[in-house]
């Protein structure tokens, strides 16, 4: 989603965590503590202080949640997008083979022969300019099945179990779903997973889109409006 589309109202911040983006890859643990403190102290080093409005993307929900159930004072608002619960993680089958086989094709640069194989719905449906485009897959390359992406997999579920009982009556949710595709996860249990977070929160609101995982990537300007409305009427 095009930030430009948010940033004339809200100050926005990114953080990339190891293995992301263009940050390096580490070997340190991914436990949902270690992930949590990096991110709160990038932002404290940058002299960016809270409250924030989180908004998180799929498994990052699970850090999003475990914030708020650890500094709740330091959280005032999260916009999920397509957020994962510990819900969506209970019974989902992860395999590591699939992932360390795609690690091996990347790095032995077997998936540029078939470039298109690899193309994601931010080069597809993304509104990129062209050096964005060329640069996405320099990072995708950079950074497919890194060490620390393959560790976080690896702890998901440990993870998400921290966030299996959280108290969300008082905080401000908005839950942006997609119609499931790209999760793993049957669309009717998707919503079910994405309705019982919602009722969570006594100031939750959950918007349905029939569109893939990557939401932002495919509506992105009915996403922006809904999250200016969203903050508005809190």
């Amino acid at each position: 989603m095009k930030l430009a589309r948010l940033e004339e109202d809200f100050k926005i911040v990114v953080v990339e965590k190891f293995g992301y983006g263009f940050s390096s890859d580490t070997e340190n643990s991914r436990d949902i503590d270690t992930i949590l403190e990096e991110t709160r102290g990038a932002l404290n080093k940058k002299g960016i202080k809270p409250p924030y409005m989180l908004a998180p993307h799929s498994m990052s929900g699970i850090e999003a949640l475990y914030w708020y159930k650890k500094y709740p004072q330091e959280i005032s608002t999260i916009i999920g997008l397509d957020m994962a619960t510990y819900e969506a993680y209970e019974n989902l089958k992860i395999s590591l083979i699939g992932l360390k086989i795609n690690r091996w094709l990347v790095k032995a640069n077997v998936t540029k022969i078939f470039p298109k194989a690899i193309e994601s719905d931010a080069v597809k449906y993304g509104n990129l300019a062209q050096i964005e485009k060329d640069t996405y897959k320099e990072l995708f390359y950079k950074n497919f099945t890194s060490t620390a992406t393959l560790n976080e997999v690896r702890e998901v579920k440990r993870n998400s179990k921290k966030v299996r009982d959280i108290d969300l009556k008082s905080l401000p949710l908005l839950i942006l779903v997609s119609n499931g595709k790209g999760t793993g996860i049957k669309k009717d249990k998707w919503f079910s997973i994405q309705e019982n977070l919602r009722s969570k929160s006594r100031m939750g609101k959950i918007v349905y889109y029939d569109c893939p995982h990557y939401l932002h990537n495919h509506k992105a300007l009915e996403i922006a409006k809904e999250i200016k409305l969203f903050i508005k009427e809190i």
